[in-house]
């Protein structure tokens, strides 16, 4: 007879996410996980596997999440260009205004894992891909809506704001004068113009 789980899965999981978000794979310990999800070893290798495998699964998670929630901010936006503005002004405000500058959970992976490790270059690398595909097709609907200027490489464009995205996020983390930040979103968003 199969045992039945004694714990809420997404809940676990959910908890791991944020303890790998916050610290970091290296810097996160088993002892760290079992406290912070409640849950002993043994269910965290029999649900999970070991720990890299539970920090992939929590990347996951999170990328798709993180994804969705940029798609839909960016969809309800009723203009392109201010639903961008929106975007990269939200993402100075939260970090300001966090007491725990956790960045994003896929860019810190970025820095930490991926140079050295094959899964999580490629991993990461999806989710830059499928940031640069949303922002790809926002930037479509500002050029059949007219907002945008039609000579625009949509495709080009998206990419160059993910870089921007991603360097934001990265400088984020030593939390430069604000000032500094929002001249530069400035710039940036004068690429839609």
């Amino acid at each position: 007879m199969v045992r039945q789980k004694e714990f809420d899965v997404e809940k676990a999981l959910d908890d791991a996410m944020q303890l790998f978000w916050e610290k970091g794979f290296e810097a996160t310990s088993l002892s760290d996980l079992t406290s912070k999800m409640g849950i002993q070893r043994p269910s965290i290798y029999a649900t999970f596997g070991d720990k890299k495998e539970l920090f992939e699964a929590a990347l996951r998670k999170y990328s798709a999440s993180h994804a969705s929630k940029i798609r839909t901010k960016l969809q309800h936006s009723s203009s392109v260009k201010a639903g961008f503005r929106t975007f990269f002004e939200d993402i100075v405000e939260e970090q300001y205004s966090e007491s725990c500058n956790r960045g994003c959970f896929c860019i810190n992976t970025m820095v930490e894992l991926a140079p050295h490790d094959e899964k999580f270059e490629i991993l990461t690398r999806e989710h830059q891909m499928y940031l640069a595909a949303i922002f790809e097709e926002t930037i479509e609907r500002g050029l059949r809506s007219g907002e945008l200027k039609t000579d625009m490489n949509a495709k080009a464009l998206a990419q160059t704001l993910v870089v921007s995205l991603i360097g934001l996020t990265v400088m984020m983390k030593s939390r430069p004068e604000r000032s500094f930040v929002e001249h530069s979103i400035e710039v940036i968003l004068t690429l839609l113009e």
